[in-house]
């Protein structure tokens, strides 16, 4: 579930204007007035959280463009979704710029340090790879963040408002405080014995030892520091100075409770973070994946994120078939049997540093055909499915060995804006699992990611070279997937997802709704998913299991596992006439928040 929260009445006056002046101490908390769907003029935002909402919103009214709103609803995040997203990780940033009808991307995932081997995860008493809540909550798992130089880098090249600027509202709201729901409370308790261990963790969420109440105000006033430190002293201070320095700190000496709350079954270990690797970090710029639908142009997230070659090749796939003059259940089948193929070739193939040619060809439409060969109208193929062979050479369904699974990212968010000018932002970061490494910088406020964890532990290929062990340096494969969507050069659609692996499938399965099968945006946001990963165990929600499709599916031998929900989109529509249609999740994780700036013409 989403952590759906209200802010303090002097929060929101931040939201109008970054120098507000306080409301009385005796204000009561508000929440921000939400809609998972929102149609008009200006500018538009939507994300999982209404006080994140609000803020971009308020940037865009103040004649910020997309990105400034991008970057100031990022770091309110940070904040009232301190278990999904912050300073501490990192992302992938996917900009349309609409003076020159182009679409770039920044590349802010978190990087290996230099200590990394491709056994670091393995334990060396006992040759076995650690248990992942062992690699997990330890030094080892984080990897040099990504996300501060990420929202610097998009502002020096695109945006027209100060990072100083806007940190501003999210300074007030971490200041000022946000009230405690159930859901909240609930992420706070599944994690309760992890973030136990670290008396810096303990002090802001286990106040007294237990989870705060429902009701109480939770105030994050070390997290208002740091971002005012950075307003004045910029990044360096987070790569190069007094945070950086506190950063290695908690990776080499993890800040282990005195009296640690609740039992912890594995020894908490040290990682190799140094101060070289913090100011050696850069922010890439990869040339975004592309690859053609209906008409369409689809732009995404090159490697070291797997989304956009993954989402690229299914629809690729896909577009041998017409969909829409299918059945529900049989274009459900064809959208779940072309995501197995494209994972299968994800698993196989795609990392970081994955070559340019390789990429080429996964994406190519003689490959794809290749690919579409091997499904069934009539039948479910055997899971795992087998991996292609990307060698230029096509025309028989021929396949090498099986594929690898891997951990799944939970601690994820995602945000679309766009601006008056026509510009757009599709943004997807995260601290890898819900609630990261579990450790909480002294002093600092904000958790450090575990996402090294989306390593491969050990080879998992074979015979074959795995593409996803870890290196120094090296950044572990991600399945983020902005995507934006060019109709004739101009944006027809961004959408972009949190939910680990599941997020490619999620993206994929929006497309396929929306263009393919005549949803409406929020219709394709809404309806009920299945995510079919390569495995013969695919998910589906409640709501699909139940629905008309599913005994077709099931004659066709697709046996799902339920899961109660798959991913939490975001995304926009551009519509004739210069409207834009703004949706956001209606139920899953709570409900998300989508805004115009006008509404009434």
């Amino acid at each position: 579930m989403r952590f759906r929260r209200t802010i303090t009445l002097t929060a929101l006056a931040a939201l109008a204007s970054v120098t507000a002046p306080p409301l009385p101490a005796q204000a009561h908390p508000r929440e921000p007035a939400t809609s998972p769907t929102a149609v008009g003029f200006g500018g538009a935002v939507t994300t999982v959280d209404p006080t994140a909402t609000a803020v971009g919103l308020g940037v865009l009214r103040r004649g910020g463009n997309a990105v400034d709103a991008a970057v100031a609803a990022a770091a309110t995040l940070g904040v009232t979704e301190p278990f999904s997203a912050g300073i501490g990780g990192g992302g992938f940033f996917v900009y349309y710029d609409a003076r020159t009808r182009t679409v770039k991307t920044l590349d802010g995932r978190e990087a290996a340090p230099a200590s990394m081997r491709a056994d670091s995860f393995v334990n060396p008493a006992t040759g076995a790879a650690y248990a992942f809540a062992e690699a997990r909550v330890s030094g080892l798992s984080a990897g040099v963040p990504g996300t501060l130089l990420t929202w610097d880098e998009a502002l020096r090249r695109w945006g027209s408002r100060p990072l100083s600027m806007l940190l501003g509202p999210a300074v007030d709201v971490a200041d000022r405080g946000f009230v405690v729901d159930e859901t909240f409370r609930s992420q706070v308790s599944e994690n309760a014995a992890a973030f136990g261990q670290f008396g810096s963790t303990s002090a802001l969420y286990l106040p007294g030892g237990r989870p705060p109440a429902v009701g109480s105000v939770l105030r994050n006033r070390d997290l208002a520091d740091t971002y005012q430190l950075i307003a004045r002293r910029g990044v360096d201070a987070f790569y190069r100075g007094p945070v950086a320095r506190d950063i290695v700190a908690t990776v080499q000496r993890p800040p282990v409770a005195a009296t640690p709350v609740g039992a912890w079954p594995h020894p908490i270990r040290p990682g190799g973070m140094t101060l070289a690797d913090l100011a050696g970090y850069r922010v890439g710029d990869p040339a975004p994946t592309r690859s053609s639908y209906r008409g369409l142009e689809i732009y995404g997230m090159s490697t070291p994120s797997s989304g956009g070659v993954a989402v690229g090749e299914a629809l690729n796939i896909l577009e041998g078939f017409d969909l829409s003059r299918m059945t529900p259940t049989q274009a459900l089948h064809h959208y779940l049997e072309a995501s197995a193929l494209a994972f299968a070739d994800r698993n196989r193939y795609v990392a970081d540093g994955t070559a340019p040619s390789v990429l080429r060809e996964l994406l190519s439409d003689r490959f794809a055909a290749e690919r579409a060969c091997r499904i069934d109208p009539t039948v479910a193929l055997p899971k795992p499915v087998a991996p292609g062979v990307p060698d230029g050479s096509y025309g028989g369904c021929a396949a090498a060995s099986a594929g690898s699974v891997e951990q799944p990212e939970h601690g994820t968010t995602n945000l679309t804006v766009a601006d008056r000018w026509g510009n757009v932002v599709e943004y997807t970061l995260t601290i890898e699992q819900t609630g990261g490494n579990a450790m909480v910088v002294p002093g600092r406020g904000f958790l450090l990611n575990n996402e090294l964890t989306d390593f491969n532990f050990t080879p998992t290929q074979g015979d074959a070279v795995d593409p996803n062990l870890p290196a120094p340096g090296k950044r572990p494969r991600s399945s983020m997937s902005p995507t934006i969507v060019l109709s004739h050069g101009r944006p027809l659609l961004a959408v972009g997802t949190p939910g680990g692996a599941t997020i490619i499938t999620t993206v994929l399965q929006i497309l396929v709704n929306r263009i393919d099968l005549g949803m409406t945006l929020p219709e394709a946001l809404a309806a009920p998913r299945a995510s079919q990963r390569n495995s013969a165990t695919p998910q589906a929600e409640p709501a699909l299991l139940a629905g008309p499709a599913a005994p077709g599916l099931d004659a066709l031998k697709h046996r799902f596992v339920s899961t109660a929900e798959i991913g939490s989109a975001t995304g926009l529509e551009f519509l004739p006439g210069g409207r834009v249609l703004a949706a956001a999740e209606p139920v899953r994780r709570g409900g998300g928040a989508a805004a115009v700036v006008d509404a009434g013409r």
